[in-house]
């Protein structure tokens, strides 16, 4: 049953949804040429390499071990030969290389040993997370964010509600919705699963109402499983933002600095979800994933499911091609998504759509002063004042954009969406937080620097003393000792 409140504001964006959503899922894409598969492909530092130049890995062996809390393991996609380890441009804005392990696939599609586990049940809590984070999950509805922290982060609080986030409210997307479609059983079992190691006491698979084939599939997988409810909401963007969900299913809202779990509640995309039940009953690896190639270039749009590493331009052919030159590349949505420097990037674990959008689709403007009509602030679904935090972020004045409520914009476009002056407000946001991230670790830079300087400084000055001392009291001990003056009876 819905929560009692309804989160604020939102927008209805045009959806183009239907251009992808008739053909299944097409999981007989050939393999590429070459795979990339970058090192960063979750919030954390780069995964460290296990492999050299030369090697011959199998698919779903580990190729990449994670390197920090925040990072994440890397597998093969498919058997074949490491032909180098080196630099590629990201599939991001700024087109910035990063590094890569280069994979030739060989064809022969040969798996390392798996190890399947027919009752996770039996399995403690713990070892089900270690085996999440293992294979190299992280959130799939583009968050990255490592899964297992999350599993381990509910085991520490006590979640009432876990919420399986089958919203998925970006025009052109049907990833998810093909996916709950076409594999219901599989994520009402994984489900299962996250809530046994959460130990949550009530499990909501949320789907919007625009979904109607989806809402049916995963009530059917769901029947009988009493812990399970399958509830529709509203078909309102942003509604996939887990702050939104939360208040439309529990009717209760995150606190400004929070997160959901501080109120018990977990969240997790249903493609994340998928991707864990493979993990602890098949013993499969993240190696691929579903994703949206969809958009007026692309000749026939559909949902493919592709291994990580894919370039772009390889799985634009395998739905037919572009059509004409592309105005825009997205990964993502077109409210939220990354804007592609060139279709040569791969498709990492992140990506829930790829589009290749006309000109007409991206309807650019020309920014036109902002005649103060208030939209932006009844469209924002935080609450917030776009404006304010435009003008701030526009003069640099950082902390006044945080004071203006910077820290909780969750960059959802929705206030850019509405706005008449066609004002890029998210462009402003992304700025201010990018400025606000670099200088913060900046400073953390510094403070480390002189940490260690001290650290220094206080470790010479300790040699130093303790050679002043060691020559002191070596020559203490050298000096001889003074003869003994003769008595006056010696001398007589």
């Amino acid at each position: 049953m819905l929560g009692s409140k309804r989160y604020r504001g939102g927008v209805h964006p045009v959806g183009h949804k239907a251009d992808s959503r008739d053909d299944s899922i097409l999981t007989d894409v050939p393999l590429p040429p070459m795979l990339y598969l970058p090192l960063c492909q979750h919030t954390g530092d780069d995964a460290l390499p296990l492999v050299q130049i030369g090697d011959r890995v199998l698919k779903g062996q580990k190729v990449a071990k994670a390197n920090g809390r925040l990072s994440a393991n890397l597998h093969a996609p498919t058997s074949g030969i490491i032909k180098a380890i080196d630099t590629i441009t990201m599939p991001h804005p700024s087109g910035l290389p990063a590094r890569a392990i280069w994979l030739e696939p060989d064809g022969q599609e040969q798996w390392t040993e798996l190890t399947p586990h027919p009752d996770p049940y039996s399995i403690p809590h713990e070892a089900l997370a270690g085996m999440v984070e293992d294979a190299g999950i992280v959130g799939m509805g583009g968050a990255i964010f490592p899964a297992a922290i999350k599993l381990r982060q509910g085991r520490r609080f006590e979640i009432k509600t876990f919420i399986v986030n089958g919203s998925e409210c970006e025009p052109y997307l049907t990833t998810d919705d093909k996916l709950m479609c076409e594999r219901a059983k599989e994520i009402v079992e994984g489900a299962k699963l996250v809530r046994h190691i959460i130990e949550a006491y009530r499990t909501v698979i949320a789907i919007e109402d625009n979904k109607p084939e989806a809402l049916a599939a995963i009530r059917q997988a769901a029947e009988g499983i009493g812990s399970i409810e399958v509830v529709a909401v509203p078909a309102r963007y942003p509604m996939g933002s887990a702050k939104q969900l939360i208040q439309a299913v529990t009717g209760h809202e995150v606190p400004a600095g929070s997160r959901s779990n501080d109120i018990g509640v977990l969240v997790h995309n249903v493609a994340t979800v998928y991707a864990i039940q493979q993990a602890l009953i098949y013993g499969k690896p993240l190696i691929s994933r579903v994703t949206t190639v969809a958009g007026g270039c692309i000749a026939a749009p559909r949902n493919v499911e592709a291994l990580i590493g894919t370039p772009v331009q390889h799985l634009f052919d395998s739905c037919g091609g572009v059509t004409s030159a592309p105005s825009r590349l997205l990964m993502g949505g077109p409210m939220m998504g990354q804007v592609l420097p060139t279709a040569d990037v791969p498709l990492i674990k992140g990506s829930s759509g790829l589009l290749a959008l006309t000109r007409k689709e991206v309807n650019e403007h020309v920014p036109a002063p902002c005649i103060r009509c208030g939209r932006c602030v009844n469209a924002c679904p935080m609450g917030l004042l776009p404006l304010e935090m435009a003008s701030t972020s526009r003069k640099d004045d950082f902390e006044g954009a945080q004071d203006a409520g910077l820290r909780d914009c969750i960059l959802c476009g929705s206030c850019a969406y509405v706005c008449p002056s066609h004002i890029p407000l998210v462009q402003y946001f992304e700025y201010a937080k990018g400025e606000i991230r670099d200088r913060r670790v900046g400073e953390q830079k510094m403070l480390r620097t002189k940490e260690l300087a001290d650290a220094r400084k206080a470790r010479i000055e300790a040699e130093k003393a303790a050679k002043a001392a060691a020559k002191k009291a070596k020559k203490k001990k050298a000096k001889p000792a003074k003869k003994p003056e003769p008595s006056s009876e010696e001398t007589a």
